[in-house]
């Protein structure tokens, strides 16, 4: 079989690999498609400190079950299916608190195992979840992007009557932007980017207010209207952001940070406590793949918006090239395989 194999940083291969056989308590899965994230990326480039070398990328990945191991039942062989990445050991503290997301034992696929960009994958059984027969192959692949959005958004508990401002319109701040409006009925979400074609996404994602802060300062922006957002989703993460962030909040809000930088931010404590503000972050996603796919089964989300190109996975370099470099065209890419 064939796999796309990061050996080190910017060293892409298109290994052949002997097809893997299913351990006890895992499936093997038939990969037909899979979604290129920002991680993948930073993995090629090597800016991805938890990855280790030579690895096989891809944690977005939708297939069929084309084989089981000991003790899974062989009624799964055929089953459509959609992969979590989280591994984790169902027992330390952050497990059994219901965030297996942060286990001490964590284990991500594609990032601290082989991943999904291959013709074929082994993954624990319960880590595969059926797709119903409802939901479309490519709505299907992207249930793993739309659990990210779940798990921000099952921290901070919006509700109608917030004023949500979301940083950055790619695909994190898009799929978070569709769960407020569609999932929670947000009234007003503010989406805030420097590229005007990602804003136009936005406008169609469901925004209610787009704005270019790289021609008008947020502040000045929002003060024109009087407005003070109650929740604010940093889907951007540049260091700058979560002072600007703390500072624009209205008293009381909730602010969520969706990923990291490696660069130190510089925050004024006054700020957080003076307006008694809850701070969260989220990493990858704590068993929300049933909840997404409820959402899909109920179409109240709709991925096909997101979605802007589609490669051959032998084509992986072109894709990932476009998906790095064409931040005005390009927001979700996705690897056909088979």
């Amino acid at each position: 079989m064939k796999s796309v194999v990061i050996e080190q940083p910017n060293q892409l291969t298109l290994a052949e690999r002997l097809l893997p056989q299913p351990a006890a308590g895992e499936v093997r899965v038939k990969v037909k498609l899979a979604g290129i994230c920002g991680s993948d990326s930073h993995i090629y480039r090597g800016h991805n400190p938890f990855a280790k070398y030579p690895r096989v990328i891809g944690h977005e990945l939708y297939g069929l079950i084309d084989a089981v191991g000991k003790d899974v039942s062989a009624e799964r062989v055929g089953e459509r299916v959609v992969v979590d990445p989280v591994i984790s050991c169902g027992h330390c503290y952050p497990c059994s608190v219901g965030k297996p997301n942060v286990c001490n034992e964590l284990v991500v696929l594609g990032v601290h195992r082989d991943g999904g960009f291959s013709e074929y994958a082994t993954v624990p059984a319960r880590n595969a979840w059926a797709v119903p027969a409802a939901i479309p192959d490519e709505n299907a692949v992207m249930i793993e992007p739309f659990t990210i959005a779940a798990n921000v958004t099952s921290q901070v508990n919006p509700t109608e009557k917030d004023i949500a401002l979301i940083y950055g319109a790619g695909p994190m701040g898009l799929t978070t932007l569709q769960v407020l409006k569609n999932v929670y009925n947000v009234q007003q979400v503010i989406v805030a980017d420097r590229i005007e074609e990602r804003l136009a996404m936005a406008q169609r994602n469901g925004a209610d207010w787009v704005i270019n802060n790289s021609q008008q300062p947020l502040a000045e922006a929002l003060a024109e209207k009087g407005i003070k957002p109650t929740l604010i989703v940093d889907a951007a993460c540049h260091p700058s952001i979560l002072q600007e962030a703390i500072a624009l909040a209205s008293p009381a809000a909730r602010i969520v940070i969706m990923g990291f930088s490696s660069e130190p931010s510089q925050i004024i404590q006054q700020g957080i406590t003076g307006k008694e503000l809850s701070i969260f972050s989220s990493r990858l996603n704590a068993g929300k793949f049933p909840v997404v796919i409820d959402w899909l089964a109920r179409t109240l989300i709709d991925p096909t918006k997101l979605v802007t190109h589609k490669f051959d996975y032998q084509h992986v370099t072109d894709a990932i090239e476009l998906f790095e470099k064409d931040q005005r065209h390009c927001c979700k890419v996705l690897l056909t395989f088979n």
